[in-house]
């Protein structure tokens, strides 16, 4: 009889926060059972699931007797844990993970924002019949425009952005980057040439196309 595996990851499939611990975990061939929650239906907002998190807020990882939530604590954890010998997300060095650190805050409070407010607008409204804000989704671009001249720069002398490893800082933006190649801001990632490589070749990862599928296969 096949053991239950220890660690859970309770979150949904349309959670950005939720694909990102996926990629992660398959990033680092990890056994785990996916608990999905119910967001449509406030399951992240009652009880039982408050008694792991108290901000009401998906995902949150388990591992033995050890919970977590915030998708970027999580995998900061799992990728220094779990880290395949020769083929880790992060480095040992505290100066070359200084550089890790650094991308990862950029993804977090310069990338991000604008995106959320892109998705929002041009994949989440249409989905509900309602028609995007030609306004916001203009400031929003314009805002991640000028983000998206920093990583092409960088880009331009890096394969990645910490450095000329992939690390768990390029992983962070995968979710968000694939819900805008189907939307009218994908050309803000084609025209730059550095940047669109690298969004195709992360793209492209087998731990990615593994959460897709999954994500294809719940909507099937």
């Amino acid at each position: 009889m096949a053991m239950k595996s220890t660690r859970k990851l309770y979150g949904s499939l349309n959670s950005p926060p939720t694909l990102k611990v996926l990629a992660c975990l398959f990033e680092h061939d990890l056994d785990f059972e996916f608990v999905p929650i119910d967001i449509e239906a406030g399951e992240h907002k009652k009880k039982p699931f408050l008694s792991m998190n108290p901000f009401g807020q998906v995902p949150v990882y388990e591992d033995g007797d050890v919970k977590q939530f915030e998708s970027r604590a999580i995998i900061r954890s799992m990728a220094h844990q779990y880290g395949k010998k020769g083929e880790e997300l992060i480095y040992w060095d505290s100066r070359q993970q200084a550089v890790v650190a650094n991308w990862i805050d950029v993804e977090d409070h310069h990338f991000e924002p604008p995106v959320l407010k892109l998705i929002s607008e041009l994949v989440l409204k249409p989905k509900k019949g309602l028609t995007p804000e030609e306004e916001t989704v203009a400031g929003a671009e314009a805002k991640l425009a000028k983000v998206l001249d920093v990583y092409e720069a960088r880009l331009s002398k890096l394969k990645y952005l910490a450095s000329d490893k992939y690390t768990i800082a390029d992983m962070l933006h995968l979710p968000n980057i694939q819900a805008l190649m189907g939307t009218q801001a994908k050309k803000l990632f084609d025209s730059r040439p550095h940047l669109s490589a690298w969004c195709a070749e992360i793209l492209a990862r087998p731990a990615w196309i593994k959460v897709v599928e999954m994500q294809q296969n719940a909507q099937a």
